[in-house]
């Protein structure tokens, strides 16, 4: 599964329940259903609905 990172407008692919890789391979980490951290540089990004499935 996956979501759409708005800020970057990348999609995103989940590689566990809280962790996630975007097209230009950083690593994503889940903050709330609706935001994601990015590992490589700190920044909290918007995102469409991460899945639980």
């Amino acid at each position: 599964m996956g979501f759409f990172d708005f800020d970057d407008g990348d999609f995103c692919i989940t590689t566990s329940d809280n962790t996630a890789m975007d097209s230009d391979g950083n690593l994503m980490i889940k903050t709330s259903d609706n935001t994601a951290m990015d590992l490589d540089s700190g920044e909290i990004h918007f995102i469409s609905s991460w899945d639980e499935d």
